[in-house]
């Protein structure tokens, strides 16, 4: 799963790309979410709620503390559930044993009438695990590195493509990746998601709107599959 889509844009200059920072507060279970150019003024705050079923994660503005968005993580499936401003989604596995998911995306749309099918894979090595947001076209929009061992910066976002300036394509990108983020952590660390997994069906949203689009995805391998989520944060093999 974990081939590399940003060979596909080698081309471009990671300097230049729009970038985020979170800083994680263990004491509040908070993370503060800044741009890397200016951490002294934060854009987001996210507050984590994990001791419940369902895990609750709830992202406001810093500057006028209205709610973005919100995500919602199941101890028994292996999905999320998100809420961008005022519209409901899901974040729905692609694979039982393989970082893969997707959504439906408002903000890369072409219209108000339909929304856009975007991809999640991952890539991770010893330090960081990044999870990788591709468009309908397999392009990467967006990168979220999470550094496994920081106990204070675990990660940061950065934004690709046309739409990398898109204060909409920023909130949807902060409240899907972390939500999905939550949710890989957790799956990972809860015998009620290993077999949340193997009870899973999963595969692309059904959605009138995103039939079209979807990416093809390739059929699960059945029960000969076995789970390796457990060696996916220290391995290049998820």
């Amino acid at each position: 799963m974990d081939h590399s889509p940003e060979s596909s844009r080698s081309h471009h200059d990671p300097a230049q790309n729009p970038t985020l920072q979170a800083d994680f507060t263990w004491r509040k279970w908070q993370a503060v979410i800044s741009g890397s150019s200016d951490p002294s003024k934060p854009i987001y705050i996210v507050h984590y709620r994990p001791f419940a079923i369902s895990s609750q994660i709830i992202f406001k503005s810093a500057t006028d503390d209205t709610t973005i968005g919100s995500g919602t993580l199941h101890a028994f499936s292996i999905n999320a559930d998100y809420k961008l401003h005022s519209r409901k989604g899901q974040i729905k596995a692609l694979k039982r044993w393989k970082t893969a998911y997707t959504h439906l995306s408002s903000a890369y749309s072409d219209s108000d009438a339909s929304l856009t099918p975007m991809t999640w894979t991952s890539s991770s090595n010893f330090k960081t695990w990044d999870f990788i947001c591709l468009d309908s076209q397999q392009m990467p929009v967006a990168k979220f590195s999470a550094n496994l061992w920081a106990m204070k910066k675990i990660g940061k976002i950065e934004f690709l493509g046309p739409k990398a300036t898109s204060a909409a394509l920023r909130d949807e990108i902060v409240v899907t990746g972390l939500t999905l983020m939550y949710c890989m952590v957790l799956r990972t660390s809860s015998l009620l998601s290993f077999f949340g997994a193997i009870f899973a069906r999963p595969g692309p949203i059904k959605s009138d709107a995103a039939a079209k689009s979807q990416p093809d995805i390739a059929p699960e391998h059945g029960p000969d599959e076995r789970p390796t989520l457990q060696h996916e944060a220290t391995s290049n093999k998820g």
